[in-house]
Parts: structure tokens; sequence; C-alpha cells
């Protein structure tokens, strides 16, 4: 029924270019952002599990950062202990040389001792400056029950455990010199067990080591695959969002073209009046 008092029409024609408008700029909203939502309102729930997911990312990129840091740990303990095994091996050569009838006491207290006294310091030495963070690793409780956070629980870790090192503890008194015949034959046996302490303590630290590449490889996989589907939820589909927005216009275009129609016609209905 036309009326002059009410523009039903005009409101009508209002009404949708306001939700056509709010529309499209929602859309221009998650174009300039990226973000399928920009507000909570657009997806209260979206918006919860897609943070939920972001979060786990970023403890997974933190445990990834863990597992690197852990495995440089144990490759520099392996690496001392690599060099602590070659110098008990020329300890060895030191001692069986020491223990032949060829050599002289004067050789074997003036030459062949003052250098396995030397290869002792030595050990000793890298045992002191083989260290991470001011920590010595080969010594001390630094590396005693250490544990690594590798996944989103606090249950998630890797605990890492080594053995003290020490001069006194692989060698002990009866490895201590090799100035006589005797004492370097009761040397070639502790040498003989310290070398198999150290390949046992390398072959624990190689099994570690092992055990961070997995997690390493495993954090990898939860980061992509959660990184992806966070972006299902929370990424817009630029191409989606760009044919939507197509529509809007269209539509807010013809509201406004609506409500300037719209709002002539109480002008059309006084023409009756005047006729």
């Amino acid at each position: 029924m036309p009326v002059i008092s009410t523009n039903n029409a005009a409101n009508a024609s209002l009404n949708y270019l306001n939700l056509n408008s709010t529309k499209e700029t929602s859309q221009l909203a998650q174009l300039a952002s990226g973000s399928r939502i920009v507000q909570a309102s657009d997806d209260a729930a979206g918006l919860a599990i897609g943070t939920q997911l972001q979060a786990n990312v970023i403890v997974f990129s933190q445990d990834s950062t863990n597992v690197q840091q852990g495995t440089a740990i144990l490759q520099s303990a392996d690496g001392a202990l690599a060099q602590i095994s070659n110098v008990l091996q020329r300890m060895m050569a030191l001692a069986t040389e020491a223990a032949s009838g060829q050599v002289t006491n004067v050789q074997r207290s003036e030459d062949i001792n003052t250098e396995y006294t030397q290869l002792k310091s030595e050990i000793s030495s890298i045992v002191g400056s083989t260290t991470y963070a001011g920590q010595t690793l080969l010594t001390g409780s630094f590396l005693s029950n250490v544990k690594f956070l590798v996944g989103t629980l606090s249950s998630n870790f890797l605990t890492v455990s080594l053995a003290t090192v020490s001069v006194a503890g692989l060698l002990g008194s009866t490895g201590s010199t090799v100035s006589s015949a005797a004492t370097a034959l009761q040397a070639i046996n502790k040498i003989g067990s310290a070398i198999n302490n150290v390949t046992k303590d390398r072959a624990r630290i190689g099994a570690y080591e092992s055990q961070f590449n997995f997690s390493g490889q495993d954090i990898s996989t939860n980061i992509q695959n959660i990184s992806s589907a966070a972006s299902v939820i929370l990424d817009a589909d630029v191409a989606q969002v760009k044919s939507n927005l197509s529509s809007s216009d269209v539509k807010t275009q013809a509201s406004v073209a609506a409500l300037t129609q719209a709002s002539q016609l109480p002008q059309e209905l006084l023409k009756l009046l005047q006729s």
C-alpha cells in the first residue's frame, strides 16, 4: 500500500544496505589481515581451537630448540670422550713399551713415564674444559638425570644421565705410573678397562643422540601437521573471500540504488495529489 508518512521501501533498502555493507567490511578485513577470524564474533569456537593449535606449534618450536641444544651438548661430550679415548690408547702404547724388557729403567722413568704423566694431565684438562654455558659436561651434576622437554605435556621429556669422568676414576692408583716394568703391566690392565668404560659412555651418548634425532623428526612432523590444521581454521581463503567480496559489492551497490529509488517514492506519491 503506497503511503507518504512511512517510507517502508526506504527502510527495507537501508536495512539491506547495512547488512551488505557489514559483510563487505568484514570481507575486506579478512583480505587485509589474511585471517578468516578477524574478531571473536566471527567464529568463537574456531578461534578457541585455532589459538590452542597455535600455542601447540609454539611449544613444539621450542621443543625443537631443546632437542638441538641437547644434541649439541651430547656431541660436545662425545667429542671430548673421543679425545680421551685417543689419549688412553697412546698411554696403552707407552705402558706396553715400558713393560718390555729392552727398555731400561732410566728410559722408563725419565722418558716414557714423563709422557705418560703428561697425558694423564691432558685427560684432566679435557674433562675440565668440556663445558656448556659454564657447566662442565663430564664431571659434576649438570648431566646427571637432566630432563629435556620435547612435547606439550610436562611428562614429555627425555632424560640424560652421564657418568662422571676423571683420571682417578679411569686409572686409579694402579694405572698412575709406568716408571717400572711391574707398574707398567698393572697400568696396561687398568688402561684397557678405562678404554672399555669410555667406549661404553660413548655408546650411551650415541643412543641418546639417536633418541634426540627421532624426537626431532617427530617434532618437525607435529609442527607441520598442527600448523596446517590451524591454517584451515584461522587463515582466510583469499580466492573464496574475494569471490564473496565481489558478490557483496554488487549487493551493496544494488542496495544504494534501491535506497535512492525508494527515497523518491513519497515525492512521486505527492504528484498524485497535485493532479
